[in-house]
């Protein structure tokens, strides 16, 4: 097997969303503005709170993203499900990226959440720690996760599930 790169920038996300990332399956990111982070910074199949892998991610904030102006008017905040959402992301892309094939599902998850990402906020990192992995009969991902804005933690994820649907 060929060596598996670790980190990929927004460029190579966007390439992924389209399916043209070289040696990618057939699971894709979702593309702007519903993809929810600007790189991933690392990725690995062992290691990790479980020892069977991890992902990490960063998203940076600005005045400028678009859910800022909608939510809410005159107090922005970014929508806790956005977050959320970026952890299921994350999770499919490690079952993609460690050779199961099939296009992602978010299957549940239970979330806490802790604090906000505001207008005043720079950056967002995310990490999951892969708890399950199956390649068969259906792949699927059981992940731990949490958000942190500026170093806090703000969200925390368990049990986030993702499986990956055949290809018709």
């Amino acid at each position: 097997m060929a060596e598996r790169q670790h980190q990929f920038s927004y460029e190579e996300l966007l390439a992924h969303g389209r399916g043209e990332l070289p040696g990618q399956l057939d699971a894709r990111l979702p593309a702007p503005p519903m993809l929810m982070f600007d790189r991933i910074t690392h990725i690995e199949a062992e290691g990790g709170a479980y020892g069977k892998g991890y992902v990490t991610a960063e998203l940076d904030l600005h005045p400028g993203l678009w859910f800022f102006s909608c939510h809410f008017i005159g107090d922005p905040v970014m929508p806790g499900c956005l977050g959320l959402d970026a952890l299921w992301q994350m999770t499919g892309f490690f079952l993609g990226w460690s050779g199961s094939h099939g296009r992602g599902r978010a299957l549940g998850g239970e979330i806490k959440f802790t604090g906000q990402a505001t207008i005043d906020k720079k950056l967002l990192e995310y990490r999951i720690d892969i708890k399950r992995h199956m390649r068969s009969p259906l792949p699927f991902g059981i992940a731990t996760g949490t958000v942190k804005a500026d170093g806090e933690v703000i969200y925390v994820a368990e049990n986030l599930r993702v499986g990956l649907i055949p290809v018709e």
